[in-house]
């Protein structure tokens, strides 16, 4: 699909899409030539696996696995689910806890892309890049950078991860 130039038309994908700004993101795009539909596609996709506030079932499910295998890679999160459980938190803190950990690796893995900041001799000018792709999927040579200023803009509760009930 080709990404519409015309700023209007841009503002309509973007709002299709669930952006919250949309003619912020749509203005950057063709005002600074970033490439900012890439960006919130990608922040988009990646806030989808961070646990929904609104969702707890996940946690029944990680202590129902960790009990059925109690040895299997991950077991641990349902073991200490069932502990924290045992002691009172609530699931609401759990579920807190949870996805606030998980946007915070969200933001570092999107600041990692943009520098590496690989520090040991001989590699240290080594790095990598998520770029964009054309219809077959093959690299363009357009980096998408600096992700992680955009991570907490796309939280999709419109928070930009404060607390529930902050002031």
């Amino acid at each position: 699909m080709p990404i519409p130039k015309d700023e209007r038309k841009l503002v309509e994908l973007f709002r299709e899409l669930g952006a919250r700004d949309p003619e912020g993101w749509a203005a950057s795009q063709v005002s600074e030539g970033a490439n900012q539909l890439h960006r919130f596609l990608f922040l988009r996709q990646a806030w989808e696996r961070v646990v929904s506030e609104n969702n707890d079932a996940w946690i029944d499910q990680e202590i129902a696995n960790s009990q059925r295998n109690p040895g299997q890679p991950f077991a641990g999160v349902g073991h200490a689910l069932a502990r924290m459980q045992a002691m009172g938190v609530s699931r609401e803190d759990i579920v807190d806890l949870t996805r606030g950990m998980q946007a915070r690796l969200l933001f570092d893995i999107c600041y990692l892309l943009g520098d590496p900041s690989i520090r040991e001799p001989g590699v240290e000018d080594l790095g990598w890049a998520l770029v964009e792709t054309n219809e077959d999927f093959e690299p363009t040579g357009e980096s998408i950078s600096g992700l992680h200023e955009s991570v907490l803009d796309t939280d999709p509760t419109g928070r930009d991860m404060r607390p529930r009930n902050a002031p």
